[in-house]
């Protein structure tokens, strides 16, 4: 993440933390080296954080108090990167997947609940920071060299490395969720962390982030543990970072493309939320193979006209139903009035 640090600094954060916390400036006649830009007492002399994008800090660089490598400064910083651009990420292509992929006829299932869109951006927005400031540490260690990112293609361990580290990334991050995931359906953590993210039993991508903030913090730490464990490129890492925001969306946008027995996509997720305790996994069915837990969506799912039948919904309804109430209870959710639904029609 210390490209992404590197240039939020070069375009906003050398400019906001100058204006917050300035330097004190430099006394004019002082001509050591360190101070050779004339701005202020700032020791900080700049390294990219990259061979592969180099950019001239400007005078701002130098006019705060908290130096780009000030811990704290960071911190900050990350936590705001995480927060704003996440949710930028987050609303802005989850909005282009309701506009251009989600079927709006999902409005007509019983189980599609009222103001739910408003409700899963509501939550995703209150989780975001909270989410936010639990990763930010990561990553702070990340940016200080705690971990084993390396930048040229040539630092790789091994020249093989560079491309088997994405393929070992994917499977071992699914490896991870698979399980934390799991753990989160444990009767005494579901209600208490998972359940918010069950609300949505008719999910659409906007539901992608609308987590309690522990239950999506604890989902995403396999993703930042990974450089502490394994060598990953930088900017393939922030590319992974990226794909794993787009995947969460698009599990949730209930567009079946294919029946894949390996891929855990869009028609796996979509009966996690309707039958609670199956898939698991994050990209792939092999955990859930593995651990009892997969059920392979029907063939009827992939044809349009059938799933979005009130016939299959009616099937599918009932299955719901006993299963909710043997996870959950009584159902506390507060469905669209059949009127309202009619309305959008």
């Amino acid at each position: 993440m210390d490209v992404v640090l590197e240039v939020s600094d070069q375009f906003l954060f050398d400019y906001m933390y100058q204006w917050v916390l300035p330097a004190r400036p430099a006394p004019s006649g002082l001509t050591d080296q360190a101070f050779a830009n004339g701005t202020s007492m700032s020791t900080w002399q700049y390294k990219p954080a990259t061979e592969y994008l180099q950019m001239t800090p400007s005078p701002a660089a130098y006019g705060s108090l908290w130096a780009r490598d000030n811990m704290y400064r960071q911190g900050v910083s990350l936590f705001l990167i995480l927060w704003i651009f996440g949710f930028i990420v987050y609303f802005v292509f989850a909005s282009l997947s309701y506009l251009f992929i989600f079927d709006k006829k999902t409005f007509e299932h019983p189980k599609f609940l009222k103001n739910q869109i408003w409700l899963e951006i509501k939550q995703a927005n209150e989780a975001m920071p909270i989410m936010a400031l639990c990763t930010a540490p990561l990553l702070v260690a990340e940016v200080r060299g705690y971990g084993f990112l390396y930048d040229t293609l040539e630092e790789a361990p091994w020249p093989w490395w560079n491309w088997f580290q994405i393929p070992l990334f994917l499977f071992f991050t699914d490896f991870g969720i698979y399980w934390i995931h799991r753990g989160l359906h444990h009767p005494w953590v579901y209600k208490r962390l998972h359940k918010p993210h069950h609300k949505w039993i008719m999910p659409t991508p906007f539901a992608s982030h609308a987590f309690h903030p522990l239950d999506g913090y604890a989902q995403s730490l396999p993703y930042h543990i990974f450089p502490f464990i394994f060598p990953l490129q930088k900017l393939a890492y922030v590319g992974l970072f990226v794909f794993i925001n787009f995947w969460t969306i698009m599990i949730h946008d209930g567009e079946y493309i294919a029946n894949n027995p390996i891929i855990n996509g869009a028609a796996c997720h979509s009966i996690h939320h309707l039958a609670f305790n199956y898939n698991y996994g994050q990209y792939f069915t092999l955990w859930d193979r593995i651990g009892g837990s997969y059920r392979a969506p029907e063939q009827e799912m992939f044809h349009k006209e059938v799933k979005m039948s009130e016939e299959h919904w009616k099937k599918e309804v009932k299955v719901m139903e006993k299963i909710q109430l043997e996870v959950e209870g009584e159902d506390d959710r507060e469905y669209e009035p059949e009127i309202e639904t009619k309305k959008r029609q």
